[in-house]
């Protein structure tokens, strides 16, 4: 119970800081809505010119700095300096490599913005250009952020990486704030394309990287706080690096076959485009997205942040037991909110949608249905990034290479195939492809881990699953039950919406909590025992 009591400690408040992080986001998705709309021509910009540095760091540093740094530095502290020297060249290269990345990516704004985006007139190509060259410098701040957070992880230091976003999000938020009240809402004051002047787009933009870089620079007072101190250091010969040069190239192969269907995804959906008609594209997507990554961002990636410095000394020990056990509790937990997560978000989807994009019935209804859509992926996505983790301990990131490639393929195809279906419907059959995908590969990751490791405790696993699914069932039928008496009145209004939400999703908890007490759902008896014990305390 020490190592739980611990992980729940440290995945606590990794998870306070990233609900805390997320709320704020949705508030910062309700101000954007509010100042561009959901569904019109400079949503789309905005939202594929502020995308872009995002996908372009995942693409070329975030799952490399994930997937190389703890390992790497994990096993550089039983050097005979703790593994100083290894971590400020490792640090010294890797801000080298990012800051020509942002210099390389900002230049080729046009570019970009062009691969992201399709069917576009040239005034919304000129308008998301000009948001892209406020925006990609952000690929070089996420990085730093990345890089020195993962320094901190890797000592155990994990509440100053989950709470930064906080920060981000604050900033945004005044930005947009500032926007609203000197240029108006686009319901007050329409921003269409012909209407934005540089001091308009530098303000949106501009607000947008300052976040960032306040996410990235505020972490620099708990490193020194822990006793961190860097220095720049050349000479990247002979020092250990090439087995972290092996790891970055599989999982860069990995972003990039990634990051090659994520443009498919937002060229189809963009292709859907038709503000007359207000259909889901890419914004309505960026919307659904946000609310199917907040239970994966507060649980999944909470939990394997805290497991992953375990994993990676457990590995360095060959302790497979160990691995075993840590990621057989990470999936059961995992699992067992995300199974509540899903029955929540399928009964809620619409109201959920009318809360932070409120535009109307008709923009909710079709949010509500990519939301739907998507969350039937939740809980394989979650297990299979438990898994990749998993792998990335024991440094192997080939084999997470080798489960998503046929898994973006098989994505890819079946996104073109949507654009022959009506475009009202084109982003939610997106999201059902994704989440066949996800399905795919959790499986194939659960297959290839359990040779790897001679088992992965698979029977417990399952149980522990019917057990969620039928608890989440008959919350999904306590939920359904609710909303039935007052249908309109759930997508009438934003305020409504959130009544809606808060009141039936509070009912929705208690049936499911009590349904997992009754079926003694282990994981659930072990957080009362905690929760129990700290009470006493």
């Amino acid at each position: 119970m020490s190592s739980f009591s611990s992980l729940a400690r440290s995945s606590a408040i990794m998870t306070a800081g990233t609900l805390t992080s997320r709320i704020l986001g949705l508030v910062k998705a309700f101000l954007l809505a509010l100042a561009l709309s959901v569904t019109a021509a400079q949503a789309d910009a905005f939202d594929v010119a502020n995308k872009v540095p995002n996908t372009l760091y995942m693409l070329l540093a975030g799952g490399v700095v994930n997937a190389v740094l703890v390992p790497q530095l994990v096993r550089a502290t039983k050097r005979k300096d703790g593994g100083q020297d290894y971590t400020n060249r490792l640090l010294t290269l890797s801000f080298m490599i990012l800051g020509a990345v942002g210099v390389i990516a900002t230049l080729a704004a046009p570019l970009l913005v062009w691969l992201y985006s399709s069917g576009w007139g040239p005034d919304q190509m000129a308008l998301a250009t000009a948001f892209a060259y406020w925006c990609l410098p952000q690929v070089f701040f996420y990085g730093l952020y990345t890089l020195l957070g993962q320094v901190l992880n890797s000592r155990s230091s994990f509440g100053p990486y989950m709470w930064a976003p906080v920060l981000n999000n604050v900033v945004a938020i005044v930005g947009l704030l500032i926007f609203i009240l000197v240029f108006g809402s686009d319901s007050a004051s329409p921003h269409h394309l012909g209407t934005w002047t540089p001091d308009k787009v530098a303000l949106m933009g501009g607000s947008a990287t300052l976040g960032v870089v306040a996410q990235a620079l505020i972490l620099i007072w708990p490193l020194k706080r822990i006793g961190f101190k860097y220095r720049p250091t050349f000479g990247f010969r002979g020092v250990g690096l090439g087995t972290a040069g092996k790891v970055a190239f599989w999982t860069f192969s990995a972003m990039l076959v990634g990051q090659l269907g994520f443009l498919v995804i937002s060229r189809v959906a963009a292709g859907a485009s038709d503000p007359g008609a207000g259909n889901a594209s890419n914004a309505a997507y960026s919307y659904g997205y946000l609310v199917f990554m907040l239970p994966h961002s507060l649980i999944a990636v909470s939990l394997a942040t805290a497991l992953f410095t375990s994993l990676a000394r457990n590995a360095a020990n060959n302790d497979t037991e160990a691995v075993v056990g840590d990621f057989s509790m990470g999936v059961r937990m995992v699992g067992f909110v995300n199974s509540f997560a899903v029955a929540a978000l399928i009964v809620l989807a619409a109201p959920v949608a009318m809360v932070i994009a409120p535009n109307g019935r008709e923009q909710a209804m079709a949010v509500g249905l990519v939301i739907i859509t998507m969350v039937f992926g939740l809980i394989p996505f979650s297990a299979n990034y438990l898994a990749q983790r998993v792998f990335y301990a024991y440094e192997d990131a080939k084999t997470p290479f080798l489960i998503q490639l046929p898994q973006v393929i098989f994505q890819s195809l079946a996104v073109l195939s949507a654009s022959i279906f009506p475009k009202s419907v084109t982003v939610a059959i997106i999201g059902l492809t994704m989440s066949l995908g996800y399905l795919f590969a959790m499986i194939l990751s659960f297959v290839l881990l359990s040779k790897r490791l001679g088992g992965i405790d698979l029977r417990t696993i399952l149980g522990a699953h019917v057990k969620f699914f039928v608890a989440a069932l008959l919350a999904g039928l306590a939920g359904y039950g609710l909303l039935f008496f007052f249908p309109d009145f759930a997508l009438s209004g934003q305020w409504q919406a959130f009544v809606v939400t808060a009141g039936v999703g509070t009912l929705m908890l208690i049936v499911f909590l009590g349904a997992c007490y009754l079926l003694k759902v282990r994981e659930l008896h072990s957080i009362i025992g905690v929760v129990a014990g700290k009470l006493r305390r």
